[in-house]
């Protein structure tokens, strides 16, 4: 953490980068993506949750979709893993749907361009022979939804030995569609020592017997979802068609 913190300041003064990313200790190569990206100020979660997992802490997270979370635990993920050893994958992100997997792949792919990260979406209902063909080239981060993570574990296409940091996204949907003893069996190939994030919108017993399960004394984050001002629209929009039939 010490180190991150130096490099910060020198980082806002010398790049103009975001202050308020650079002083969270999110390096350089980051700083630059997120610039071009037009990413100004972080977000709460991401304020609250990027520090714990630089420093390789485990971290709970309460917070709901349209917070911001997937920079929250892809920064810090892409960062730590490009200043360790090598090993494919390092990082596995189990996602509820093939939506998600598709979404948070993509934004693996577009924050750790600068770092030349490598990304694969794994789930469900797509051909298995090109899944099998990039897993065995080498993938530094997967995407996957539990079903085909756990399709591929017992087909040893996928090997998680060598994995040095799990996300756990959305994981109150991950229950309720049934994935839990899935999500047990996956960890279970994990090795002991790694970092662990969990993230749900809400905090039912499940997920805190899972977190207490998976999780060693976690960094806990709770965030509010935001309030929306009259008048003005919320950030995760719903809408319905009627169409005829």
């Amino acid at each position: 953490m010490k180190h991150d913190h130096t490099h910060a300041p020198e980082a806002t003064a010398v790049h103009g980068f975001s202050p308020g990313f650079a002083a969270l200790g999110i390096e350089a190569r980051l700083l630059a993506t997120l610039e071009a990206l037009g990413y100004e100020e972080p977000t709460p979660i991401q304020r609250e949750a990027i520090p714990p997992l630089l420093a390789g802490k485990d971290v709970l997270g309460q917070a709901a979709t349209g917070t911001g979370k997937t920079a929250a635990f892809t920064l810090p993920l892409l960062q730590r893993i490009a200043h360790s050893p090598k090993t494919k994958p390092s990082a596995i992100i189990l996602v509820p749907t093939r939506e998600l997997a598709i979404q948070v792949g993509e934004a693996v792919g577009r924050y750790g361009k600068e770092l030349r990260t490598s990304v694969l979406p794994l789930y469900g209902g797509q051909a298995i022979g090109p899944q099998m063909h990039a897993l065995k080239r080498g993938v530094d981060v997967i995407v996957a939804t539990p079903g085909r993570a756990l399709d591929h574990i017992r087909r040893h296409t996928l090997k998680l030995e060598g994995v040095q940091i799990v996300v756990l996204d959305e994981a109150d949907e991950m229950l309720d569609m049934g994935f839990a003893e899935d999500l047990d069996a996956i960890l279970e190939h994990t090795p002991a020592a790694k970092q662990t994030a969990l993230f749900s919108a809400t905090m039912p017993p499940r997920i805190q017997s899972i977190a207490h399960r998976h999780l060693q004394q976690p960094v806990e984050i709770t965030i509010a979802k935001e309030a929306v001002k009259a008048g003005s629209a919320p950030r995760v929009q719903q809408a319905a068609y009627i169409v005829t039939r």
